[in-house]
């Protein structure tokens, strides 16, 4: 990723969050695609780089509440609507359009296995308080309720609510963008 790129990367993120730079939302992605970036950065280069996204990383975990390490993959207009008690693990997969919103978990479901964690397709729509563990797709469009916990695949377009989570197919209408409640 080139500097430019980082730069148009940071300028979506800013307009998908209502072009507001105070949102911590916001300042947490921009500290995130800075992380990506300046691992493109060659040594000695990198090191006072790496030092100043630590200080952005600590921030927006310990102020924010947003835990985003520079290790998950993030897609464009993403948006965090609300701060605090956000975890994502560093081998999420975030895609395009997401929203996530205050005290979700995106990790792991076993200490045996660190590195399976949460993809979400483009179009997932994350409520307050879900957790997400695990190796499991979430599939493009669909939505998980409000203090849902999702251990298993939710398939495209579906509501995922409840306790371990159940899934719900939503029925969509004809017309384009609209669909109706779960």
């Amino acid at each position: 990723m080139t500097l430019g790129d980082l730069c148009r990367r940071v300028k979506a993120d800013w307009r998908a969050h209502g072009q507001d730079w105070t949102k911590p939302g916001f300042r947490t992605i921009a500290a995130y695609r800075f992380g990506v970036w300046r691992m493109g950065v060659r040594q000695p280069f990198r090191a006072p780089l790496s030092v100043l996204y630590g200080w952005a990383f600590r921030w927006c975990r310990n102020i924010y509440g947003i835990e985003l390490p520079y290790t998950a993959t993030v897609g464009i207009d993403v948006v965090i609507e609300h701060q605090g008690g956000i975890v994502v693990h560093g081998s999420t997969v975030i895609g395009d359009r997401c929203i996530i919103r205050q005290n979700c978990t995106l990790g792991v479901r076993s200490l045996d296995r660190l590195q399976d964690a949460p993809v979400l397709m483009a179009d997932v729509n994350v409520g307050a308080g879900a957790v997400i563990l695990g190796r499991v797709t979430i599939g493009a469009g669909a939505a998980i309720g409000a203090n849902a916990v999702v251990l298993t695949d939710v398939p495209a377009g579906a509501l995922a609510v409840g306790v371990p989570a159940t899934i719900r197919l939503r029925a969509v209408p004809d017309a384009p963008g609209v669909s109706l409640p779960g």
